[in-house]
């Protein structure tokens, strides 16, 4: 497993350092590092339901997002090094605690690691689903080896403009390479399938499928129904770039239709210590009227799969602690 990382070419940038000695453009080694694994409320209604989504937070990242929430972990400040074993038994121990699926959080940089992990996982038996929650910055080859391993996929669709992605994550060919990582992702996982939270086996058919529709605040649709495959993509709502978001969420309805839910996010919270000198432009919060024309927009599009977030999510409690819990 340790020659992969030798010449390390696993995501679009190919740095090729090796990261069994030292840190690539993730910034971070061979060695699984983890900053946290528990139960997290807040992904979107049919991913956390009523007992939490079993998120294990990876740290490291390939991109270099200048407003990143988690920079704590992306930028491999925490975290603990675990070995493969070690991250199995998280599995088991996320299952124990009620967790409704395994949420791999930004686990690209390991997946030559990680799948070994879940195919022994699977062998053995366990039966929740594994999500990769993921910017999309990655290779279509390293999503192949994710094929049978991986039930749900949660992938960014961040930015459509190339110029966008180079000045605020310094990932040059973004959107490309996100729109071919999607369409992978849609290869394996063509249909999204939900069962019943209560049981955590009764298939849910099509009439009783969870959506939450755009233009609509009425979560209780959701509840009771838990994703167990398909794609969810998610799209961040920057200020001052609604057109690109519209932009964004035409292609993915002119693509996918209802092969897929649109998941329109309104947390941005600002670093102000952070982007005021170099990138004022997006030292706010996303405005309501912002927001709101996104939503409106995807109604108008026809899109009826989708989840939108209420004002409060744009709050600095909604980001975890990254203390090693459960690591």
């Amino acid at each position: 497993m340790k020659e992969v990382y030798t010449a390390c070419r696993i995501c679009p940038r190919k740095c090729g350092v090796n990261r069994n000695e030292s840190t690539g453009a993730c910034r971070v080694g061979s060695t699984l590092q983890v900053s946290r694994a528990a139960l997290h409320m807040w992904e979107e209604p049919c991913i956390s339901g009523t007992k939490g989504s079993g998120t294990v937070f990876f740290s490291g990242c390939n991109l270099g997002c200048v407003y990143c929430q988690n920079q704590a972990i992306s930028r491999g400040k925490a975290g603990k090094l675990i070995s493969a074993d070690r991250l199995l038994e998280i599995f088991y121990e996320l299952e124990e605690k009620g967790a409704n699926n395994i949420n791999l959080v930004t686990g690209d940089h390991y997946l030559p690691t990680i799948a070994p992990v879940i195919e022994r996982a699977k062998t053995e038996g366990f039966r929740l689903p594994f999500l990769l929650n993921t910017s999309s910055y990655i290779e279509v080859d390293t999503l192949k080896r994710m094929e049978g391993l991986i039930d749900i996929y949660l992938p960014d669709f961040k930015y459509i403009r190339d110029e966008d992605a180079l000045r605020y994550s310094r990932a040059p060919g973004y959107p490309d390479v996100a729109k071919a990582a999607i369409a992978e992702m849609v290869r394996q996982q063509p249909e999204c399938r939900f069962i019943s939270e209560c049981t955590g086996t009764d298939p849910v058919t099509e009439e009783n499928v969870a959506e939450e529709k755009m233009g609509t605040d009425d979560t209780s649709v959701t509840q009771g129904k838990l994703l167990s495959r398909g794609v969810v993509v998610r799209h961040l709502l920057l200020p001052g770039m609604l057109i690109q978001a519209k932009l964004i969420l035409r292609y993915l309805f002119e693509t996918y239709g209802d092969q897929i839910y649109i998941s329109l996010m309104s947390q941005y919270t600002p670093d102000h210590e952070l982007l005021k000198e170099h990138f004022p432009e997006i030292d706010r919060k996303v405005t309501p009227h912002e927001y709101h024309s996104l939503i409106e927009y995807a109604a108008k599009l026809g899109v009826t799969r989708g989840f939108m977030q209420e004002g409060e999510s744009a709050d600095e409690s909604f980001i975890p602690p990254f203390d090693n819990e459960g690591v």
